[in-house]
């Protein structure tokens, strides 16, 4: 299995992001950003992206950093605490870290993007009944 090169992607990063037709990034009302942490050029690549949309977006929006692969703790690069302290006080954003191979901590994480969204009718319903099903391939659908 070959090394893929984030390289290229961050040099056309911008073009991408200029570009009005893309995908809704522009109209999203919240954005999460995930990261490998066993890769230290995905979470360069997140802080590259996370500024994008710090320097496109008009009003204050939201965004959501998630450290996946949780389950290989030994692959670390970064460790959690240095990435934690770097989101919630430097960056004022939301951390989780997940696994979704495992599903650890999955339902958090909508959670969080609930609450980030100000979703008030969504707080007082048990996270069970509000996720009913949405872990199901054909009923979550994310952009």
């Amino acid at each position: 299995m070959g090394v893929v090169s984030l390289s290229p992607v961050l040099s056309c990063l911008s073009e991408e992001w200029a570009d009005a037709r893309c995908r809704g990034v522009h109209s999203a009302h919240a954005y999460i950003l995930v990261y490998d942490i066993c890769c230290f050029d995905s979470f360069e690549y997140i802080k590259t992206i996370r500024q994008q949309i710090l320097q496109t977006r008009m009003i204050e929006t939201p965004i959501i950093i998630v450290g996946n692969k949780r389950d290989l703790q030994s692959g670390r690069v970064i460790p959690r605490r240095n990435v934690s302290n770097l989101v919630k006080r430097s960056w004022k954003c939301v951390y989780v870290e997940c696994s979704a191979k495992y599903n650890w901590h999955v339902l958090l994480l909508f959670r969080e993007l609930l609450q980030s969204m100000g979703c008030a009718r969504c707080k007082h319903v048990h996270a069970a009944i509000r996720f009913q099903g949405a872990l199901r391939r054909d009923r979550c659908s994310l952009m």
